[in-house]
């Protein structure tokens, strides 16, 4: 094969399932992460734009790395998994933040991101696709929470599941993600 050719995916087995993810993270928005230590609370909302923006390198970074492909354990996603995660998560926030400057209190699609991993492939990725397409994502998302109006930052959306947030809120928790999975990468 071609080195510049991607895996087929009818005839690359899937690698190890990963265990969902099936724990409610939004306490962050109230307390400090103990595993990647970022206090979500902290987050002034008009910096989100800029903090994304300041973030994507190290994504890039991490995309390009020779092992970008590899888990460091069988049932750990690799940074190229964490990477096409994190550019989802860029689109989906997108959207929802959208909702909900346009909207009264919009309530989100589900969106279950492991089954995603799965549909989508994460694993026979391009990295450097992978690294474009967040970026690009990323400067939508930022431009998204930068346009957010002083007087909608307590403007409401609901999770299928019922969570309730405010855009900032939603901001701060979405900065969780992308800051946490740059500490599971180690970038």
């Amino acid at each position: 094969m071609d080195t510049d050719e991607q895996p087929s995916p009818t005839a690359t087995p899937r690698p190890p399932a990963i265990e969902p993810d099936a724990k409610d993270w939004t306490w962050v928005v109230e307390a400090r992460c103990p595993q990647c230590g970022f206090a979500a609370s902290d987050v002034d909302p008009r910096g989100i734009g800029g903090t994304v923006r300041d973030l994507v390198p190290r994504w890039v970074a991490a995309l390009h790395r020779a092992d970008a492909r590899e888990r460091p354990e069988p049932h750990v996603w690799s940074p190229l998994e964490y990477g096409a995660h994190v550019r989802d998560v860029m689109r989906v926030f997108d959207e929802r933040v959208r909702l909900m400057v346009e909207q009264d209190d919009p309530l989100f699609a589900n969106w279950d991101q492991d089954a995603t991993a799965l549909a989508e492939r994460y694993d026979l990725q391009d990295p450097a696709v992978v690294a474009d397409e967040l970026a690009r994502a990323a400067d939508l998302t930022a431009d998204r929470f930068d346009a957010v109006a002083p007087d909608a930052w307590e403007r409401t959306g609901r999770r299928s599941n019922g969570s309730l947030f405010t855009v900032r809120t939603l901001g701060q928790y979405f900065l969780h993600d992308v800051v946490h999975h740059l500490h599971d990468v180690r970038a």
